[in-house]
């Protein structure tokens, strides 16, 4: 592979992480495989742990047509790998979210159902139980405009809420009822509601939590709007708050503690350079205060969590330009960062060399932060590696 095609390829990709960190395995193949079928990649996007073992989703192109496949994954407390199912249905698939429901497995994502929605790039929201070997429970998808999929997925006590989103192509205009969504599905996979938010062009939800006895969302509506939304058990609309400006993918994590709620995402300086953000808000949406996470290029904040010191441990990547022989090159580089309740630093490191690296998702288990993330080669494929770290943010350990 020439020099120039590598540079194009690494360039596009970063345009992609910033876009749509959640979704980028999805958007690379489409934008930087397409001729070049050959061209490996598989990546994780969310981690949950329980019960002495640790269930991963996201995607992989591991078959004959090179098609990207979403993926379920099961490890041991040891990172081994115990089994592992691929979603053969439709054309592409991919998950970006999963919970544990006892013994059983939620996944949610998007695929292409049919030939005409792979051939028009369409993708349809999708959710999906599984049992403790892999089995599939139920399977049920969701659309109401051209492109829908699912972000992220928690479970309750009689059933399981979703949010994501479902929009127009960029190529079609309309005044149908769409973009970001809240939906409730039963635990035998029955849809019971949803609600949706926003524009129906770009509008999404891609993180939330129930807290307080209210569900707070957190995504982008529009012209790089941060959105926090509130909504009662049942999807009641409660209030709302946005934040100019923020990147085209807005507020991305969410966690709370005693009176406040934490969100994280970039804030957008110019076309070119954003910095990582938390963004503090009362339980009633109020924006309170934020810091700003200022490095050597551009960056941003994607997934944040509590955890038992009371900090704030949030993951983020940072692209950092390299003048090379009159060319521009990007590096890429996870980040990770800590912070007390009142949004004072306490430390922060960078992860990388000269290979790219990106992180996806992050949760504290046994008094270390396990990081889920996955690097660039030089071949060109993309693979997932965990990582994990002490309290003072050393590495321990790359598997």
């Amino acid at each position: 592979m020439n020099r120039k095609k590598v540079k194009k390829l690494k360039v596009i990709s970063f345009v992609l992480i910033f876009l749509l960190v959640c979704e980028c395995i999805y958007v690379g193949y489409h934008l930087l495989f397409k001729s070049e079928k050959s061209v490996y990649f598989e990546g994780v996007n969310a981690i949950e742990y329980a019960d002495k073992y640790f269930i991963t989703v996201g995607s992989n192109n591991d078959n004959e047509l090179f098609f990207e496949k979403a993926k379920i994954s099961k490890y041991n407390n040891k990172r081994e790998k115990t089994f592992e199912k691929l979603y053969n249905v439709g054309f592409n698939s991919s998950f970006f979210g999963v919970a544990i429901d006892g013994t059983d497995f939620v996944t949610v994502g998007s695929y292409e159902k049919t030939e005409r929605d792979h051939e028009e790039l369409i993708r349809r929201a999708i959710i999906v139980k599984y049992d403790k070997e892999g089995n599939v429970l139920f399977e049920k998808d969701f659309s109401l405009l051209d492109n829908s999929k699912f972000t992220s997925v928690l479970v309750v006590d009689d059933g399981y809420y979703v949010t994501g989103q479902s929009v127009y192509r960029n190529t079609r205009v309309g005044n149908k009822e769409g973009g970001a969504i809240l939906a409730k599905y039963s635990k035998e996979g029955e849809l019971l509601w949803y609600r949706t938010y926003g524009s129906n062009k770009s509008a999404i939800f891609n993180d939330f939590i129930v807290y307080n006895n209210s569900i707070y969302t957190v995504g982008t509506d529009d012209d790089y709007i941060g959105i926090i939304v509130q909504y009662d058990l049942d999807g009641n609309y409660i209030s709302y708050n946005d934040y100019h400006t923020t990147d085209s993918l807005g507020f991305s994590g969410i966690t709370a503690y005693g009176d406040f709620i934490y969100i994280c995402g970039a804030l957008r300086r110019s076309n070119n350079d954003t910095d990582g953000m938390i963004v503090r808000y009362n339980l009633d949406c109020v924006y309170l205060d934020q810091v700003v996470y200022t490095g050597d290029g551009i960056e941003r904040f994607n997934k944040v969590l509590m955890d038992d010191q009371e900090h704030l441990v949030v993951i983020g990547t940072m692209a950092i330009a390299k003048e090379q022989g009159g060319i521009t090159e990007y590096n890429y580089d996870g980040i990770l960062a800590k912070y007390d309740l009142d949004l004072k630093k306490i430390d922060s490191i960078s992860y990388g060399a000269d290979r790219d690296d990106y992180f996806t998702d992050i949760l504290y288990h046994d008094n270390e932060y396990l990081v889920a993330g996955y690097s660039y080669y030089e071949d060109g494929s993309y693979m997932s590696k965990f990582i994990r770290y002490s309290k003072a943010l050393k590495v321990l350990g790359v598997e």
